[in-house]
């Protein structure tokens, strides 16, 4: 087969959308550093509906570490096809990258890219690790930020490479870039300003001045489930293009970006596209959390007890899909402080047809990594707030009590758990007897559980929650669904 590009673009079959505007005509405006699939599913996406309106924001898309997307992508052009999963798949091709860079090989154009006066926009998804962080502060220990210290024109972490754009500009008496990153990360913008700010303070005081002074860092919230792209996805795109795309991306329908309208050098139309403009990300952010993320979490645990193995497999079993669907709207919903304008319950409606979809094969085991840092934000947050306001916390507590179930479950059969504290939940798990005493082992991981571990109304909630889901079985924690 021929392969994806411009020249091939035009005989594609009828049915395949295409970019609905004259790539020649674009001009790059925004530089994205980590272009992964998740960027090329959802911001490139949004982007590509913007060059239908203004010419002036394409994309240089820019690889920190691995050079695999540019050598997939350079001879498409950087042309790439999004598969919309659902009941009825949609193949879009998406033009919005107009180069594809590899840091590694390529640090110099980088940073003329970043230089670039035509440049008013830098986003990352590069996750959380990416960041070089130290709790909430940079980590100047991190092997990239003493090297990008010791040698600023030839960066390799990401906020080298941002302090060094933003030195060669305030140099070219350029104005400064936006940074928007676009990564699960609360406080994404905040975080990354004084990153950014406190690298620059140990290079030049008055470069970190001027960025704090002139740059511009908005808050975000992102949202839309990615597989991974796997051979079959490749196939089956190829053989509806009728050539080959080296590397097309795949993603539900629903698609959720949230902005705060805090930038300093012109920005594209995003409210024109559907992104929502919003100043208040933290409340985007904890309902995110609260009634998406927990009730995932409670699919997981409760689900893959009894022997579920995807969250749309779990949806159609009647005595989950219940219990989570009053989960959200009875006990979690009552308890999110909205933004303004936000209707909780049409959003636990539509995050409840998200799970639905059959198209997505979201495995449960997958989303129950890392428990112990995933239960505390998703839910330990929510019972909290339902203690202070006097409100029942039973049926917050089944998905904790999930939780240690699980863990016993997988520390018994020998199985590894994926967490940062694997070690001391496996030794906790095997010394378990079954019986409601394992609560309190568990509460003694402060990490986890304090304060809320002190709270008597807590303690006893969750040991009924946990002697409800009897041994763990498929038919006691039926039994326990159904009666909660």
């Amino acid at each position: 087969m021929q392969r994806l590009s411009t020249s091939t673009l035009a005989s594609l079959p009828q049915e395949i959308e295409r970019p609905a505007y004259e790539r020649d005509a674009t001009r790059i405006g925004i530089v994205h550093l980590g272009v992964g699939a998740f960027h090329r599913a959802h911001q490139a996406v949004y982007i590509d509906d913007v060059l239908a309106l203004d010419p002036d924001w394409a994309i240089s898309g820019v690889s920190l570490n691995s050079r695999d997307v540019r050598d997939a992508l350079a001879p498409q052009d950087g042309l790439y096809t999004l598969a919309m999963l659902g009941e009825t798949p949609r193949l879009r091709v998406i033009g919005a990258l107009r180069e594809v860079l590899a840091a590694r090989d390529e640090q110099e154009r980088v940073l003329a890219r970043l230089a670039d006066p035509d440049v008013r926009l830098v986003t990352l998804t590069i996750t959380e690790k990416g960041y070089c962080l130290a709790g909430s502060e940079l980590d100047f220990a991190h092997p990239d930020i003493a090297h990008d210290l010791a040698h600023p024109d030839a960066p390799v972490s990401a906020i080298g490479y941002l302090v060094e754009g933003l030195r060669r500009r305030k140099a070219l008496r350029l104005p400064p870039y936006t940074v928007l990153s676009c990564d699960n990360l609360p406080d994404n913008g905040g975080k990354l300003r004084r990153a950014v700010v406190s690298f620059a303070q140990r290079l030049d005081a008055d470069l970190a001045c001027w960025i704090a002074e002139n740059g511009a860092f908005p808050r975000t919230m992102v949202d839309s489930i990615t597989p991974a792209t796997d051979d079959a996805l490749r196939t089956r795109v190829s053989e509806a293009l009728h050539c080959t795309d080296a590397w097309p991306v795949q993603r539900e329908a629903y698609t959720q970006w949230v902005v705060e309208d805090s930038f300093c050098n012109g920005r594209p139309p995003l409210e024109r596209v559907g992104v929502t403009m919003s100043g208040e990300i933290a409340g985007y952010d904890r309902a995110k959390l609260r009634l998406l993320n927990a009730p995932h979490s409670a699919l997981a645990y409760l689900g893959s007890l009894m022997g579920i193995e995807t969250v749309a497999q779990a949806m159609a079993t009647p005595v989950l899909a219940g219990f989570v669907e009053r989960l959200m709207r009875e006990a979690i919903a009552p308890n999110v402080v909205a933004p303004l304008g936000f209707d909780a319950q049409h959003y636990a409606g539509a995050i409840l047809e998200r799970f639905r979809n059959p198209a997505i094969q979201h495995r449960l085991l997958q989303i129950a990594w890392d428990g112990s840092q995933k239960i505390p934000v998703r839910l330990l947050g929510t019972i909290a707030d339902a203690l202070a306001a006097g409100r029942s916390i039973e049926r917050l507590c089944l998905p904790v009590a999930g939780w240690l179930r699980f863990v016993r479950r997988q520390a018994n059969a020998g199985v590894a758990l994926v967490d940062p504290l694997a070690d001391a939940l496996a030794d906790i798990g095997r010394a378990t007897t079954g019986d409601a005493s394992d609560v309190d082992a568990f509460l003694r991981l402060d990490v986890v559980f304090a304060p809320l571990s002190g709270d008597a109304r807590f303690v006893a909630a969750l040991r009924g929650a946990y002697a409800a889901l009897g041994d763990g079985s498929p038919d006691a924690v039926a039994k326990a669904l159904a009666g909660a």
